[in-house]
This record gives C-alpha cells, sequence and structure tokens, in this order.
C-alpha cells in the first residue's frame, strides 16, 4: 500500500512539473529597437573615440568627475571635522 502512494506521488509530481514547464518564464515580449543601425554605430565610434569603451565586449567606463578641492583643503577639512566631531565611538 506504502509503494502505491509513492509511486501516486512521484507520478503526480512529474505531470505536475511537466505542466509547468509549458509556459515561459519570464514572459516573452517582443523587442522593439528605436535606432537605427548606422545611429547605434556612430554612437559607438564616439564612444570609443572618447576613450569610454575599453574593448568591444566591456560596458562603457565610468570616467570619475575630479574635485574641484585641492589636496590641502581636503586635509583641514578632515582634519576640523575629527576636531569638532560630535560623534563619541561606538
Amino acid at each position: 500500500m506504502n509503494t502505491k502512494q509513492i509511486t501516486a506521488a512521484i507520478v503526480l509530481f512529474a505531470a505536475a512539473g511537466a505542466a509547468m514547464a509549458e509556459s515561459p518564464f519570464p514572459p516573452e515580449t517582443k523587442f522593439v529597437s528605436t535606432k537605427t543601425r548606422a545611429e547605434v554605430t556612430a554612437e559607438l565610434q564616439q564612444a570609443q573615440a572618447q576613450g569610454l569603451i575599453a574593448n568591444g565586449n566591456n560596458y562603457p567606463i565610468v570616467i570619475q568627475a575630479r574635485s574641484p578641492l585641492t589636496h590641502e583643503q581636503v586635509v583641514s577639512q578632515s582634519k576640523s571635522a575629527t576636531d569638532n566631531s560630535v560623534y563619541a565611538g561606538a
């Protein structure tokens, strides 16, 4: 009797898995491009000229913005922050 129940459970699980395999996940959506091939090629050439792409398969490199502060200004700000800090530590 126990073997019949185990067999029935296995058959039911297999049937449920097969039924779920029918539907695609995630649901398929049709892709529609808004740019022409020439526009994409022009953008690629512009990015390569600016040095934003290391090689053809990498994502663009994000260039960090330069700080308007000098080294001395940063050092003085850090010293004043440690001198007047309200934080007492944990």
